[in-house]
């Protein structure tokens, strides 16, 4: 059993305090609102969610659950605070830290004549860098202590939905606990042990990402539904079906995979099959504003890539791989194929080497391609990876052809590696190895 402080009693700190009650925890909930503080006290809940309000009346009859307005007083009775406070947007949609901020320097001032350790969990929604630059600089001033040394930070985002956030409280997807340090993510990670999900345990940056990451990808995906179904209704075709078969592939479509960052979509299929449908979509004057802005952001991607060759400032530049992906010998609208065009236009000195591709040459379906297509790239074509590491002054890696791993190994102690794919793995911190999107 832990002493628990919850900061914050609206939905989230309503149902993490009721939850974390009822495992068995002793828990103080802690808000500036007397009527909620109150109706807390009452055995009432302040929020309407299925289960929470005989949850609530149970812990408070049973004494593991009151609440105060009191942020020192909940300090004094707890080793362990989660912060569930608000963090709406501003008018520019910029996020408002300002709640945060507020019962960091609540907390601040009341663990500073505090003897024992305390940790402090940030379950607020909040941006990369927010606890770094503002949490822990807020809770150092106003407590007089040092953040890892005499108190700790963690970040702990909540992954619950409205209507059903008592049953994902304790049916999680995910533990997501970003840690300053061991001690106190260990002391959080001890809350969840029984709740059956992985506990992931990383940087306090990545944690504050996730979350973002999550209700991003939720509302591209409604709003990727939405515009699938008024190009099937306008064509007279069942929405539903199709994305029930669409949602019953796990293999591919719902599955990590396309989904790590990397270069620019190719090949015979994704670019011209967005095509057809955008156009389809034109042509029955429906404005599918996710679905068009696909094309253009897969050509600023090849434009970045572009960009970070050309700030290298070298003149010898060295691909490996140009096919649109290891493993193929499919030039058909490699992005690699198109930076290497842009570069030979502005007069980079270009040697380019690809196994699968050289085989295409000699005797695949793409000879015709190459050298009929994409003469002038024929021509850069050397028969060995060490050819090109020999000429080039910037290394560009253009797919993940297991033979490019050690690559970093391999190249001259000058030479720089742009990597487009996170082909290499181990990575150094001198500045000659550059990701792209990483």
């Amino acid at each position: 059993m832990m002493k628990i402080s919850i900061f914050g009693l609206g939905y989230v700190g309503a149902v993490t305090a009721a939850c974390l009650a009822k495992n068995g925890h002793k828990v103080v909930g802690v808000d500036p609102v007397d009527a909620k503080v109150n109706m807390i006290n009452r055995g009432e809940t302040p929020i309407i969610e299925k289960d929470i309000g005989a949850i609530i009346k149970t812990v408070v009859s049973d004494g593991r659950l009151t609440a105060t307005t009191s942020a020192s007083n909940a300090i004094e009775k707890s080793e362990l605070s989660l912060v569930c406070v608000g963090t709406p947007s501003h008018a520019n949609g910029d996020l408002n830290t300002h709640y945060v901020q507020r019962v960091c320097e609540h907390i601040g001032e009341s663990i500073k004549h505090k003897s024992s350790r305390h940790v402090v969990v940030i379950r607020s929604t909040i941006l990369p860098g927010t606890i770094r630059n503002i949490v822990i600089p807020t809770l150092e001033k106003s407590s007089g202590k040092f953040a890892g040394r005499d108190f700790g930070v963690c970040n702990n985002p909540e992954f619950l939905r409205e209507g059903t956030a008592v049953y994902d409280f304790y049916n999680p997807p995910k533990t997501v606990i970003g840690e300053t340090d061991c001690i106190s993510g260990d002391l959080l990670a001890s809350i969840y042990q029984n709740l059956g999900c992985p506990v992931i345990r990383t940087v306090i940056e990545v944690a504050e990402m996730v979350k973002y990451v999550d209700n991003v990808w939720h509302a591209l995906k409604v709003g990727f539904g939405n515009e699938v179904g008024n190009i099937c209704k306008a064509l007279g075709v069942d929405s539903h079906d199709v994305m029930d078969i669409f949602c019953s592939d796990e293999k591919l479509n719902i599955s990590p995979y396309y989904l790590k960052p990397g270069f620019a979509f190719g090949g015979s299929c994704l670019p011209k099959d967005v095509r057809a449908l955008t156009y389809k979509g034109k042509s029955l004057d429906i404005d599918l504003p996710i679905l068009n802005s696909i094309l253009p952001s897969n050509n600023l991607h090849i434009e970045n890539g572009l960009r970070m060759v050309m700030e290298e400032d070298n003149r010898q530049i060295g691909f490996l791989g140009f096919s649109f992906k290891a493993g193929t010998d499919d030039l058909r609208e490699s992005p690699v194929v198109e930076m290497i065009e842009r570069l030979l236009g502005k007069g980079y000195d270009i040697k380019v080497y690809d196994k699968n591709v050289n085989l295409a040459a000699l005797v695949g379906a793409n000879k015709d391609f190459i050298f009929n297509r994409i003469p002038h790239i024929a021509k850069l074509m050397v028969k060995t990876m060490d050819e090109v590491l020999q000429h080039a002054q910037t290394i560009v890696i253009g797919n993940d052809s297991s033979e490019f791993k050690d690559v970093m190994a391999r190249a001259k102690e000058n030479q720089k590696i742009i990597d487009l794919v996170r082909a290499v793995k181990g990575r150094n911190s001198t500045g000659l190895y550059k990701g792209l999107c990483w």
